[in-house]
């Protein structure tokens, strides 16, 4: 039995001190992917450090941007007026992931730093390179089923977890932070998380002890068209085999602007510039949408039990396309 010290943060500084000054320390807010890595004995933190008490809970609509506190919560995020009419695509990504219980609990914060579901990493035994680098990945030759097919190495196909990051992988994102000599630092969201490569364990540019404080959205005038579409194998509390968060602008059947993201595909949140581009300054048909789809998935590696999310991510995106292309196009609220 491991000793475990539970603290109460009171003050940003504070806490940054604290966990920065003890390498077995971590920040606790809804802890629900961290108590579940503890029970199972994946990750063996000494001091917990619970940050739900500082003022970071907080979500500003403002001209050009909406602000989220690092601990707002999943529910809060995803029925707040301004993310519903000018980023609906986060609202409904945040929406399809867990389950109301969850996400009342669940931490945008947290959401960006969930941890993969692959059961060799959480089963505490198999070699798993982010869990114990060095030791190998069993997935590779191992049931693969769930892998990624996009951004894998070597050493990790691990899939990335969450549904809002996704959405946030195609917005506009900042992600702002303390670091633990006390400066702030703005991380463009695209630069957040590191690819697996050679180091699987790192799975962020985070530095020990650098607490997030909450994220800023820049209002991006295709987002107000967005839409997010997941598949699984239930309808409900369960992760993607693959997703799509998409957004475009349509001028006289024409696409203006695209943005697209995959997820359950890829080792890290996972937005297309090759698909976008193959969109952008073509027809809104679906014989275009399927060339972008391609492209999406042109650097795919897949194994021998996940060579069938190619063609599901493929047909994903194109759905989640034709859909909201398909839709009425609606004056922005003044």
């Amino acid at each position: 039995m491991r000793p475990l010290t539970y603290e109460r943060a009171t003050a940003i500084d504070e806490v940054v001190r604290r966990v920065a000054n003890r390498p077995g320390a971590a920040f606790l807010a809804g802890g629900t992917t961290v108590v579940d890595l503890l029970k199972l004995d994946v990750i063996t933190p000494d001091l917990l450090v619970d940050v739900r008490d500082l003022p970071l809970g907080g979500i500003v609509a403002e001209p050009g941007r909406i602000r989220i506190g690092a601990t707002a919560s999943n529910s809060d995020v995803a029925v707040h007026p301004a993310v519903r009419e000018r980023c609906p695509v986060l609202a409904e990504a945040l929406l399809a992931g867990a389950s109301p219980q969850l996400r009342n609990m669940a931490t945008i914060a947290g959401n960006l730093l969930q941890r993969t579901r692959c059961t060799y990493f959480r089963d505490g035994q198999s070699a798993c390179n982010k869990r114990e680098p060095g030791t190998g990945c069993s997935a590779l030759n191992g049931v693969n089923r769930d892998h990624a097919v996009l951004g894998g190495s070597d050493d990790c196909i691990a899939v990335f977890p969450s549904d809002a990051c996704t959405a946030l992988a195609m917005l506009d994102t900042t992600v702002h932070t303390v670091r633990p000599d006390g400066a702030t630092r703005v991380i463009d969201f695209a630069e957040l998380h590191t690819a697996p490569g050679h180091t699987p364990h790192v799975e962020t540019v985070l530095e020990h002890g650098e607490l997030i404080t909450g994220l800023v959205v820049e209002d991006l005038p295709a987002a107000r068209r967005s839409a997010y579409l997941k598949v699984r194998d239930r309808t409900s509390y369960e992760f993607a085999l693959a997703s799509a968060a998409v957004a475009l602008e349509i001028t006289d059947g024409v696409v203006t602007a695209a943005r697209i993201a995959l997820g359950g595909v890829a080792t890290r949140p996972w937005r297309s510039h090759a698909a976008e581009e193959a969109l952008i300054g073509g027809p809104a048909t679906t014989e275009r949408f399927a060339g972008a789809a391609a492209e999406a998935l042109a650097g795919a590696r897949p194994l021998a039990g996940n060579a069938f999310k190619v063609r599901l991510a493929e047909q994903t995106l194109i759905t989640a396309l034709t859909d909201l292309a398909s839709r009425p196009t609606e004056e922005p609220s003044s």
